[in-house]
């Protein structure tokens, strides 16, 4: 089981690089446009194998959403002691567990509804149509 488990180690080292290298600009941009940036350049790369991060451990999905709150903080130039809660609302974030879920949940709907890349449509099989 654990050889199934993704190496995001180097993942997340890389997200805080980002994060650290975005939090030189954001005084010159206004939050918006920064806070598209955060999303393109850090969630992006977070959701980027949310296939693998479906039943990941929980001391993996607390190191996901510890990037997803320093992303939050930084956005709204927040301390760290402040309540991560309120600032994830105001962006419409997910916590991680629910944004994977919900990922997932989108790619089912399009594999169901034809709009997904024919090699996920027909890897995937409708519970009806199995036998018993």
């Amino acid at each position: 089981m654990l050889a199934c488990v993704p190496r995001l180690h180097g993942q997340y080292r890389t997200v805080f690089y980002i994060l650290r290298r975005l939090r030189s600009i954001r005084r010159s941009l206004t939050r918006s446009v920064f806070q598209s940036f955060v999303v393109a350049l850090v969630l992006l790369k977070l959701d980027f194998g949310n296939a693998t991060s479906a039943g990941l451990p929980l001391y993996q999905l607390r190191r996901l959403q510890s990037v997803m709150n320093a992303a939050a903080r930084l956005v709204f130039s927040a301390s760290r002691y402040d309540q991560i809660m309120p600032l994830l609302h105001c962006l419409h974030w997910l916590r991680a567990p629910e944004r994977i879920s919900f990922k997932l949940a989108v790619l089912a709907f399009r594999c169901l509804k034809g709009l997904a890349p024919t090699y996920l449509i027909d890897s995937l099989q409708h519970v009806a149509d199995l036998p018993g």
